[in-house]
């Protein structure tokens, strides 16, 4: 399964959040980047970038990106100074959903998982998948419904016996214990 990190999507516009702009460096428009990507410097795979201005998308052409200490940092070719970089500061970084590498088979990206209903082999609904966790030993999908949340490990074959994007559904080896 791919993910990690903080990727989110808007599943009806079909960008994906990668980052956010989180502070200038310099003054010839250079920006300060968080990543939401795993590991942290794939977001530099990205070009273009849409960055949300108020309600509004804007696509930013890359010029450069580099890492600087444990920082990222970029230039957009659209700006040329430190002062329209401040106009940037706290702007959503999202990428097209086109831009995401492809995946094998039976592999998916958080993203896609989240909002699936869940249901045991019963055919008990359990809730839907919120968000994943990444933890040492395998993902865990964390399972809400109305006030109870369940943590599931993601282990395809073993737990999660399918995953069906079209309908919206997983089905998982796992007892309802209410």
């Amino acid at each position: 399964m791919a993910g990690g990190g903080r990727e989110s999507a808007d599943a009806r516009s079909g960008k994906v959040t990668i980052g956010r702009i989180s502070g200038l460096f310099g003054v010839k428009g250079w920006l300060k980047v968080q990543s939401y990507t795993d590991p942290r410097e794939n977001i530099m795979n990205y070009n273009p970038w849409l960055l949300r201005l108020g309600e509004e998308w804007q696509t930013f052409d890359v010029e450069a990106v580099q890492t600087h200490g444990k920082s990222i940092i970029a230039k957009l070719r659209q700006v040329v100074d430190r002062d329209e970089a401040a106009g940037l500061l706290r702007s959503e970084i999202a990428i097209k959903r086109e831009q995401l590498p492809a995946l094998a088979e039976n592999e998916y990206y958080w993203r896609d998982l989240q909002g699936l209903t869940v249901l045991n082999l019963a055919g008990v609904v359990l809730g839907k998948v919120e968000y994943l966790l990444e933890t040492g030993a395998n993902d865990v999908l964390v399972v809400r419904q109305d006030e109870r949340e369940i943590l599931i490990p993601y282990a395809p074959g073993e737990i999660v016996h399918a995953v069906d994007l079209a309908n919206r559904e997983m089905r998982v080896d796992w007892e309802a214990d209410y």
